[in-house]
């Protein structure tokens, strides 16, 4: 048996493969989970694909993005994924009871089994001892439909916890930390497994937090133990049954390691715009600050609104500062009731938004133009918040309270001075409020008919790979660009989710506004060329999909982040990387590049012969792709490969 937790959940799972990192594995997958913003194309792509009986164990479908109703739309998309979780047999949770993760881990989520999502931040759920893995829709389609998922075996990163975390600060500093440290990409192919003594200081939704913004790091997933603390966590949610260990000794091998001392942690802070741009906030305290935010996936849990309760709790947030409260779920507005605590923010000055995603995903709470927001949310790539010129900052809840305090960026350990006050004492509560009464299990006997609104479209058609390959490079991009900059979120382009022709007029619209003119005047296909990391951060498979129907057909990078690059496999674009970085520097937007024997070279081996028509040179290219990924993109995606199969 494999020691480490990560290698015994992924030799559980097995199906294909060999456990060596860098190996094509297959996993079966025992639940999914989908979000308003990436389901409805899964539904779509089940449609497509003539599905009629899902096989997972339990599937799950959450409404917690896209919840402004400022006209038809997003309420249709609700209603289609209301109707397609009849017609499957998905559990259901509708707009305004919550968001997917810290719900699913409190009453779905089972110790010991694998959880596949068509959000980047489901591996959220490692926390309570899963192997949970975010990845592009249509991968989620296929589990759902009984197919094995594929990915590359990654290596075991152990990082030792010692220690306990000092006052003022909490679990979102141990990730920034992480993230200081290593950057956006510094865990792609890893899988991140925390352990050692400094665990019994994180409750199971502090290692949410942790877990959550692994993601950032690049990481394919993170796990921690099924120990007594999340026997604990499951027995306060009345789910005591579900619990089943998931341990290791403590003299297993790991891949690569990394030892923290919480007792060495300081309140840390990722600057604008990304969340590996990270400094102690004492370096940075002082800048003056329009926007205070708690809530959020990355901090769903009590104590992260508990905290800043105590912490503001009679005291008055200036008039110029924007105090944005953003419950997790309904549950948890019940128990912040309960304890009193949604007076404290309420007298405070707070403001009170409904459940769900919410300003981190650009649907409301946008910033001021020119001001600066600090955020407990995960990510603060470009124009992410709702503003295109944003500036947000990623902290923790104690650094958002003591921030909208005060009016600027605020270390919280200087609020004992300055106000009086001291560190909250916070002890989980034993004894909570549950309630799934908004949670719809499956339909038993399943519905006919999806109800689709006029903004539901089906997908477009796909087509093979044929030779000659050509097409201009439309775009020339730098390092570590985001699927946010690709495929822009926001309440302006979310709610044509379910619509490829029309959300395709916003592809990188953060980058280039005129690109959408430019690629429908475009003649055949097109091509990308990137730098290192392209396609981190979201898993909105409308990254890829959007650009295929304007024409993409090819990309050439330095490197990709993973589930990107799973995408565009999926999605019948032909992901290949540079060998010389000169390569790269060589090339210039509007080039014609042609792949005259892509077919048989891919077909053949790894290395692709590129044309530069434009300036009248060749080299060679790369893939990392298996077989059977070659096999995929070469029919024109997963779809057509499926249906052929």
């Amino acid at each position: 048996m494999p020691g480490t937790v990560a290698e015994q959940l992924v030799e559980d799972h097995l199906v294909e493969g060999t456990m060596e990192p860098g190996e094509e594995i297959a996993l079966a997958i025992d639940q999914t989970l989908t979000q308003d913003a990436t389901g409805t194309m899964v539904m779509l792509e089940l449609e497509a694909m003539g599905i009629e009986e899902i096989d997972t164990n339990l599937s799950a479908q959450y409404v917690d993005h896209n919840l402004i109703q400022e006209d038809n739309k997003n309420p249709d998309d609700h209603l289609f994924l209301r109707s397609a979780a009849e017609k499957w047999g998905l559990w259901y949770s509708p707009a305004g009871n919550g968001v997917s993760h810290p719900v699913h881990q409190q009453h779905l989520g089972v110790p010991g089994q694998t959880l596949l999502g068509s959000d980047s931040h489901t591996p959220a759920a490692g926390s309570i001892g899963m192997l949970a893995m975010g990845s592009g829709g249509l991968d989620v389609a296929m589990a759902m439909a009984g197919e094995p998922y594929y990915v590359n075996m990654p290596e075991i990163w152990g990082v030792e916890l010692r220690g306990e975390l000092p006052d003022w600060c909490s679990a979102k500093d141990v990730i920034l930390e992480m993230l200081r440290r290593h950057d956006v990409d510094g865990a792609l192919n890893r899988i991140i497994e925390y352990h050692g003594p400094g665990l019994a200081d994180l409750s199971a939704m502090d290692r949410h937090v942790i877990a959550n913004m692994g993601t950032e790091l690049g990481a394919t997933s993170t796990v921690f133990p099924a120990d007594r603390e999340v026997q604990r966590f499951l027995r306060r949610q009345d789910r005591a049954g579900d619990f089943q260990p998931v341990t290791t000794d403590d003299d297993v091998t790991y891949h690569a390691t990394e030892t923290i001392h919480l007792d060495e942690i300081e309140p840390m802070i990722a600057l604008p715009s990304s969340p590996g741009n990270v400094e102690p906030v004492a370096d940075v305290q002082g800048e003056e600050i329009y926007q205070a935010y708690i809530g959020s996936s990355a901090n769903p849990g009590l104590r992260d609104f508990g905290v800043p309760a105590e912490i503001v709790d009679g005291h008055q947030i200036p008039a110029d500062v924007s105090f944005d409260v953003n419950p997790t779920s309904r549950q948890m507005l019940e128990n912040l009731i309960d304890g009193g605590h949604l007076g404290q923010l309420l007298r405070s000055g707070a403001r009170i938004h409904q459940a769900g995603c919410n300003g981190c995903i650009g649907m409301g709470q946008a910033p001021a133009y020119g001001r600066n927001s600090v955020r407990t949310v995960p990510r603060n790539f470009p124009g992410r918040s709702g503003t295109r010129e944003d500036s947000v900052f990623l902290v923790s809840p104690e650094t958002a309270a003591a921030s909208a305090l005060t009016g600027e960026i605020t270390d919280p350990r200087t609020l004992a001075d300055t106000h009086g006050i001291a560190y909250p004492e916070w002890n989980e509560p034993d004894d909570i409020i549950v309630d799934r009464a908004n949670l719809r299990p499956p339909s038993p006997d399943g519905a006919g008919e999806l109800h689709k609104g006029p903004n539901v479209r089906s997908l477009p058609e796909f087509e093979p790979i044929e030779p000659p390959l050509a097409g201009e490079v439309m775009i020339h991009v730098g390092h570590d660009i985001s699927t946010d900059e690709i495929m822009p979120a926001g309440s302006n382009v979310l709610p044509f989710r379910s619509n490829v022709p029309k959300i395709s007029e916003w592809v990188f619209d953060q980058l280039d506004p005129a690109f959408y003119d430019r690629a429908i005047d475009a003649e055949g296909p097109w091509v990308v060329v990137a730098g290192r990391n392209y396609g981190q951060g979201s898993s909105r498979e409308h990254a890829a999909l959007a650009p295929y129907h304007l024409g993409m057909r090819a990309a050439i990078a330095m490197s990709y982040a993973r589930i990107h690059w799973q995408n565009l496999v999926n999605f019948g674009i032909v992901p290949l990387e540079f060998l010389d970085e000169a390569d790269y520097e060589a090339i210039d937007q509007r080039d014609e590049l042609a792949f005259p024997a892509i077919r048989e070279e891919m077909a053949s081996g790894h290395r692709v012969t590129v044309e530069n028509r434009t300036q009248g040179t060749t080299f060679e290219a790369e893939h990392e792709l298996s077989d059977r990924q070659v096999d995929v993109v070469l029919e024109g995606g997963l779809i057509r490969d499926y249906k052929q199969r």
